[in-house]
């Protein structure tokens, strides 16, 4: 039976991976789980599951669980990385949302532990110490991410030296056809539906923009020991083909899936063997067609400011995550528009002087910074008053569609 440990246990990740959990109740066990302020449902899983020990983001938040808790509770930065680290677990899920999964994924590898990831930050930001960590530690990182556990499936058995370039698929999200005139017009509540994944509010709207992908480039760059100009981007509004490899002979090997995480988790958390997620059997008869395309770079250009970040290398990475956090957030709260999260984005890297990304003290203090810088534009903006207006005429998008076809 193998232990588990949940950072960021009541988020998307993290119920899919109960969910597994709770189907194999003869494979898996939970020891602990994280979360951030949702104490109601953290108190469910507590109840189910049993952990030897939980971490929330605060003291409030700890209080709210109440004082008969059958487990040991603990919150902040060192309840997290406690979690991580907890001496009970066989393997770490790091799905804490953002740069906050930096430190307790760092904490788990340190302590000796195979970490399967969907907290893409912490290659972006830091993706030279954390390998180095993995390679000194002799541990698995294992993705979750649909994209790059597709990626790993494909290269399974091949050699590093026969791959030609990674090819990251993307759905476009939900504005891939709208006009571009009209993309400063939509709302958050548009840009939270889309068309293929179910994810939370931060990576849905890094969907839309495709700033996601673009984390994911620099992601797969540090995970497969791949320079950037061989990892290519293709639009696939389908999403049934997740990832793909090609190699040297021209061949191509790629990893089909219905679009529903259960599938790139079970697999990270029961490798080197394959369990029933749950995951619908793929019906390619009934799909009917599978289609692709070079992404626009006037639809999306948080995706050409990422290769750009990754060719600067040093701190420009944590830099541009941080005030891609700063500006999604912005948005989400209609202080700023659509089309305004990329420009606050590229103003705040702009105004960056890089240094060497060669400690986390020095990344962190970046990270610090650039939430700062993009919290000064996204004040310029309202100031000059083109916060929380959205034009009430047609932008394409109806409220009965995720997209327009």
């Amino acid at each position: 039976m193998k232990t588990i440990s949940i950072l960021g246990s009541t988020g998307s990740i993290g119920r899919n991976t109960l969910d597994i959990v709770r189907q194999h109740p003869d494979k898996f066990r939970v020891t602990a789980l994280s979360a951030g302020r949702n104490a109601e449902l953290l108190m469910e899983q507590i109840n189910e599951f049993k952990p030897e020990a939980v971490s929330v983001l605060d003291k409030e938040t700890a209080l709210k669980l109440g004082s008969d808790v059958p487990c040991r509770v603990l919150y902040g930065k060192e309840g997290f990385e406690f979690i991580a680290s907890i001496e009970s677990a066989d393997i770490v899920v790091s799905a804490m949302v953002g740069a906050a999964g930096l430190l307790p994924t760092l904490a788990a590898i340190n302590a000796g532990k195979d970490v399967a990831l969907a907290n893409k930050e912490t290659l972006v930001m830091a993706g030279n110490i954390v390998m180095d960590a993995v390679r000194k530690k002799g541990v698995t990182l294992l993705p979750i991410d649909s994209e790059h556990s597709a990626i790993f499936q494909s290269l399974a058995g091949q050699k590093r030296n026969d791959v030609k370039r990674l090819i990251l698929t993307a759905s476009g999200g939900p504005f891939l056809n709208i006009p571009l005139e009209n993309l400063s017009d939509v709302t958050p509540d548009q840009a939270l539906r889309h068309p293929n994944w179910q994810m939370g509010q931060k990576v849905t709207i890094d969907s839309a923009t495709l700033m996601n992908k673009g984390l994911e480039v620099i992601e797969a760059r540090w995970l497969f020991d791949i320079p950037p100009e061989r990892i290519a981007v293709h639009i696939h509004p389908e999403s049934i083909i997740h990832s793909m490899v090609e190699y040297v002979d021209g061949s191509i090997l790629a990893q089909l899936g219905n679009a529903d995480m259960k599938g790139p988790i079970s697999y990270a958390i029961s490798y080197p063997n394959r369990i029933a997620s749950g995951v619908e059997s793929l019906d390619l008869c009934r799909l009917g067609r599978l289609t692709f395309f070079e992404p626009d770079e006037m639809r999306y250009p948080a995706l050409k400011l990422a290769y750009e970040t990754l060719n600067v290398g040093g701190t420009m990475p944590a830099v541009m995550n941080a005030a891609d956090e700063v500006a999604v957030d912005a948005f989400l709260k209609k202080k700023i528009r659509f089309t305004d999260i990329v420009k606050v984005v590229e103003k705040t890297m702009d105004a960056h002087d890089v240094l060497d990304a060669d400690t986390i003290v020095v990344i962190l203090a970046a990270d610090k910074w650039a939430r700062e810088e993009a919290r000064k534009t996204i004040s310029q903006i309202l100031k000059q008053g083109r916060g929380r207006i959205y034009p009430t005429r047609n932008n394409g998008l109806d409220k009965s569609s995720p997209y327009k076809e």
